[in-house]
């Protein structure tokens, strides 16, 4: 993932349309992307603490994957372990930073860190349990090390 450009976000207008796109399920599917995912997390998580997010999720990114034509099923789509894994990692950042700086910083701070990089569950999940279909459908436990 060394060649990997991470797309930051300029301001928080820039997280707020991905937080209520996703919301209001109008986010395109072109911006869906593992930034926007994040950012998502993070502007639900400040945005709208009473969403139980850890029961909430799951259903709100089905939804809203199948309202762009996107299938949820043993291939693509929703996938479980992943998605608790960076809501893990999401949690994680947050307790250890500043969460009154202003929205993209944080969103971008996130971005930067370990917890925000596209291969930071492969540090705790063999390639082969986390793309299994158990782990798609449902939370796997890491075989490689905790999650911290």
């Amino acid at each position: 993932m060394t060649d990997y450009v991470v797309r930051h976000f300029a301001d928080e207008e820039a997280i707020a349309h991905v937080g209520e796109g996703f919301l209001a399920r109008t986010l395109l599917k072109t911006e869906w992307t593992h930034e926007a995912h994040l950012a998502t997390t993070i502007y639900l998580t400040l945005r709208y603490p009473e969403i139980d997010l850890d029961a909430a999720l799951p259903d709100m990114i089905r939804a809203y994957n199948e309202s762009v034509g996107g299938v949820n099923d043993d291939t693509q789509g929703y996938h479980d372990t992943i998605t608790r894994a960076y809501l893990h990692g999401v949690r994680l950042f947050l307790a250890g930073t500043n969460r009154a700086a202003p929205l993209h910083e944080l969103v971008n701070a996130l971005l930067n860190s370990p917890m925000g990089k596209r291969d930071w569950p492969l540090c705790f999940w063999s390639k082969e349990r986390l793309m299994s279909v158990e782990a798609r459908r449902a939370w796997v436990d890491p075989d490689l090390e905790r999650l911290p």
